[in-house]
């Protein structure tokens, strides 16, 4: 799986909608920095049908550093945190099954099928 960038996103958006890139980069860098200032300032954003974005406080805790084995105190901090919808979660566990398929059998190159009829009234495939 490839890595996204913001410029991919960018790029992207421009080739689906015919809008300028300029355009589009200046919405989503402002997206991006409006919802960074709304979380540093303790609120919640929530985008029905993608995800939520929060800070949450994690408690103090002791820890220990690697290096010397001595116990040291994490001070009381807050988190930024990001939970998924259903429905995002939902499409990636229907990819699982997929995934391990692909990946059991190195011969499939590509998944290919055939489209399915669904008779609306009786809700059965046929």
């Amino acid at each position: 799986m490839a890595n996204i960038t913001k410029q991919y996103l960018i790029q992207e958006i421009a080739k689906s909608t015919g809008f300028v890139r300029n355009d589009i980069k200046t919405v989503v860098e402002q997206f991006l920095d409006l919802v960074g200032e709304k979380i540093v300032e303790g609120n919640t954003i929530e985008i029905r049908g993608f995800g939520t974005f929060a800070c949450k406080p994690r408690k103090a805790r002791p820890a220990r550093n690697p290096r010397t084995g001595e116990t040291v105190l994490i001070e009381e901090r807050m988190v930024p945190t990001f939970k998924f919808s259903n429905d995002i979660k939902d499409k990636i566990n229907s990819l699982e099954g997929i995934l391990d398929t692909v990946s059991a059998n190195p011969e499939i190159d590509t998944l290919e099928t055939e489209p399915v009829s669904v008779d609306a009234s009786s809700n059965e495939a046929f």
